[in-house]
């Protein structure tokens, strides 16, 4: 069986930023080209902005502390922006959030553009109000966001770890989008890494046309609340399609 329709294919550069609307049913592979990536993740329902990725409610309507495949993102309004269809990684980081220009300064010190140019140090914050600038959103449209390819573990006090390297070389996640989401995207090191060098490591993205989720589908399957969020979701877009060519 041939693979969907290529529609983008493109890197993500340590310390870029991206965004794009994946219009309902299609997808976005990101895959860690070189091992222990990190890229911080925003999500919002494109047709109505102020409907966007609501992290405590994607974590109790699962049950988890982390995403995987067969896991799906809530908006605020109990809808499904994207599912986790398929993840070679097993971990990916939803409760750390993002560094911003002083926790790069403390960890690394200066990196301004006058100083290094495009080697400049690069933060997830700064990053997420640009690209955020493109769509007239802003600081206050910035919440808890999702990192890709990270792992922070909990002990039995409640203390958080980083785990190091916990992608491997050629580790990816795919997203479906369920509505038309906004997705953005900010490829910085994550505050919590040990590592003392700023050198985010490289990204590549896919995007492949495609269909939302099918009633059988293992996303929607997964557990009770996810089957309610989807019926919710479907039920928000029955006759859009013609609005969007």
């Amino acid at each position: 069986m041939s693979e969907p329709r290529l529609i983008l294919e493109e890197p993500l550069r340590g310390g870029q930023m991206w965004s794009r609307v994946l219009r309902r049913g299609q997808t976005l592979r990101l895959t860690d080209v070189e091992g222990g990536a990190s890229v911080a993740a925003l999500f919002y329902n494109a047709e109505e902005l102020s409907e966007r990725y609501n992290m405590p409610d994607t974590l109790k309507a699962q049950h988890t502390a982390r995403l995987t495949a067969n896991h799906v993102l809530y908006s605020d309004m109990g809808r499904v922006l994207c599912s986790v269809t398929e993840d070679t990684v097993g971990w990916h980081d939803t409760i750390t959030g993002h560094g911003t220009a002083l926790h790069n300064r403390k960890k690394y010190g200066e990196g301004s553009y006058q100083k290094l140019r495009n080697d400049r140090y690069c933060n997830s914050r700064d990053n997420f109000v640009v690209e955020l600038g493109k769509y007239e959103l802003g600081k206050r449209d910035i919440v808890a966001n999702l990192n890709f390819f990270v792992k922070v573990v909990a002990d039995a006090r409640g203390a958080l770890s980083f785990v190091p390297e916990n992608s491997r070389p050629g580790a990816y996640v795919t997203l479906r989008a369920e509505l038309h989401t906004l997705i953005v995207l900010s490829n910085t090191p994550h505050p919590m890494d040990p590592r003392r060098a700023y050198a985010p490591r490289p990204v590549a993205l896919t995007i492949r046309a495609g269909l939302p989720a099918a009633i059988e589908d293992p996303c929607r399957q997964s557990c009770p609340e996810n089957g309610r969020g989807f019926t919710l979701t479907d039920g928000y877009f029955a006759g859009r399609e013609a609005a969007w060519p």
